[in-house]
């Protein structure tokens, strides 16, 4: 009887964190179109003022090298990444009106689902590499 209830509360656990992991897997999703959509609204000239600061603000941290708590601090430093961002990106969304945003959010996913390849801006990387790899041989070869 003990390993039948054991196994039940074990069983409703594992549900329930398998539920909580779903949610956030959802939400992760989400993000993925919202800040694109974040991006768009930034950019519209459809969109309220405050509303293009905040895109603005939530774009740039999001682009930004440097978080407020750097990633090399164990735990904080990724917590940062999974609450700052989506929280910036909750309120940029809310401050907008939902008909605009759902405008934008559609926008981004049919910017998502058929994604331009733009090979051509690896040129500049390929010739950096080349130069550097140039001037690798050549030191080597002169001495």
């Amino acid at each position: 009887m003990l390993k039948c209830i054991s196994e039940y509360c074990c069983l409703n656990l594992n549900s329930s964190l398998y539920n909580i992991v779903m949610k956030i897997k959802e939400k992760a999703a989400q993000i993925k179109t919202f800040l694109p959509a974040v991006y768009l609204a930034m950019k519209s000239p459809k969109t309220p003022k405050k509303t293009k600061i905040l895109a603005a603000l939530t774009v740039g941290y999001a682009l930004s090298p440097i978080d407020l708590i750097p990633d090399f601090i164990p735990v904080l430093g990724y917590l940062d990444d999974c609450i700052i961002l989506p929280a910036m990106i909750a309120w940029t969304v809310q401050s907008m009106p939902k008909e605009l945003f759902d405008e934008f959010a559609a926008e981004a996913k049919a910017m998502m689902s058929q994604p331009k390849k733009k090979w051509y801006y690896a040129i500049p990387i390929l010739l950096l590499y080349a130069l550097i790899i140039y001037l690798i041989v050549h030191a080597i070869l002169k001495n």
